[in-house]
């Protein structure tokens, strides 16, 4: 059952949640700086790569939002594993970039 948005609003400010996903925009930064440069959006990737780097925090207050819409996180909250947390994630950003 998904979230009501009560509970969506209390995940997107959930501190260990934002952590986890802090965790997570760190990770795809780390997997986007080792792609090729003709991945398709590349420089952009790359920016927002950069960025998350130098202030993963500002990037996870940034996609957190997304990220808690996201069905998975919807459906399981704040007890979604890591690994489907990492792909919503991912997801989001890639919605946003």
């Amino acid at each position: 059952m998904a979230l009501t948005y009560e509970q969506s609003a209390d995940l997107m400010h959930d501190n260990a949640f934002v952590n986890r996903v802090q965790v997570a925009c760190l990770k795809y930064a780390d997997f986007i700086t080792l792609e090729a440069p003709s991945v398709p959006a590349h420089t952009t990737r790359i920016k927002w790569a950069q960025q998350t780097m130098l202030n993963p925090a500002a990037a996870a207050s940034l996609v957190t939002p997304t990220v808690v819409m996201d069905p998975a996180v919807q459906q399981d909250g704040a007890a979604i594993t890591d690994n489907a947390l990492q792909s919503a994630t991912e997801n989001a950003i890639n919605k946003m970039l």
